[in-house]
């Protein structure tokens, strides 16, 4: 894979331009080994968006006030989803039955707060391009994906058809990374170094993505491909640089093949609380230019839980068995009908 080094030292430039930007006097703290320590647990969950809404156009920040109101809407709807419901209020109408929803706020836990960026209140974590949009896909790139879905199993057909999430194979909504996102909820990652690695181990299906620190990328990962891709990390000054490529065939990023995928994440402490965590995507055969973004990272004063997926949980089997009755009775169970 070729990767345009000139276009993405330029956007890693942007991550690493933020360094020199901390709170006054602040000292990054360091190993034993004499590396930032970044160790910890942290959560990234924020009412900040991945996108920027297209009506903002390039405004990076809110003002202070703007970020009040957001925020105060967010707890607010928590709030009001959160009431509890009059046990005589009258039944409702008669209409087709709304979607029904698999968790209710109880499981939840959404960003309702906006920390700031290097003293911003950013209107999206994607900041390059300007606009804070994703670029748009290759020509091509939907016939392509269709040629690939052709012939795969689908949703009902077996286990193989259904999400590497559902089947707790890896966390959901990208939340391990790169790009490490927050998703509706278990937004929480642990960080442990030790000379040589950075191991980073996330709340949702308990992934853990192990970073060798080194000069050199093993030849034999591009046999020995894994989930999460395989991470080289390095030290330029305070900022951790990581690279990640050679990613299992299984594994999509938004819905895109990664066999020619490049994430660049940096690392950089901010103050006592917070990490800058910064990402680069590079994918010439997804995306008609590269872009990054950076998202802040929460200290927190609380342990990562296990996460124990599939304990007690039916639902695979329960989808699998209900489509092979359907089958059985000579029914498409593609679309189910309800009657009103």
């Amino acid at each position: 894979m070729k990767i345009r080094v000139s276009t993405l030292a330029s956007a890693l430039a942007i991550t690493l331009s933020g360094a020199s930007v901390a709170q006054d006097g602040y000292v990054v703290p360091r190993t034993e080994w004499g590396v930032p320590d970044f160790q910890g647990v942290w959560r990234n969950n924020t009412v900040m968006p991945f996108e920027r809404p297209a009506e903002l156009g390039t405004k990076q920040a809110y003002t202070e006030q703007e970020a009040y109101e957001l925020e105060r809407a967010a707890q607010s709807a928590v709030e009001k989803n959160n009431e509890p419901l009059d046990p005589n209020r009258p039944a409702p109408k008669a209409e087709p039955l709304p979607p029904v929803g698999n968790y209710d706020l109880f499981w939840t836990d959404r960003g309702m707060f906006l920390p700031t960026i290097n003293g911003e209140f950013r209107t999206s974590a994607v900041i390059d391009p300007p606009n804070g949009r994703i670029p748009e896909r290759v020509a091509g790139f939907a016939e392509r994906m269709r040629d690939l879905r052709a012939g795969q199993p689908g949703p009902n057909d077996g286990p193989e058809g259904r999400g590497l999430g559902e089947r707790c194979l890896q966390s959901f909504g990208n939340s391990s990374g790169p790009v490490m996102s927050p998703v509706m909820y278990n937004s929480h990652m642990q960080i442990v170094q030790s000379p040589g690695y950075v191991t980073i181990v996330v709340e949702m299906v308990h992934d853990a993505r192990i970073i060798k620190i080194t000069d050199e990328r093993n030849p034999s990962s591009d046999v020995m491909q894994k989930w999460m891709g395989d991470s080289i990390g390095r030290w330029e000054g305070d900022t951790l640089v990581v690279e990640t490529k050679n990613y299992n065939h299984w594994i999509t990023y938004r819905g895109a093949p990664t066999e020619n995928l490049t994430v660049i994440e940096t690392f950089r402490r901010e103050g006592p609380n917070k990490i800058i965590y910064g990402f680069t995507v590079d994918d010439p055969s997804v995306y008609t230019a590269q872009w990054s973004g950076e998202y802040p990272l929460t200290a927190m004063d609380e342990p990562v839980y296990e996460y124990a997926c599939h304990e007690g949980n039916y639902g695979i089997i329960g989808i699998l068995a209900g489509a092979r009755r359907l089958e059985s009775l000579g029914e498409d169970y593609g679309v189910i009908e309800i009657d009103q």
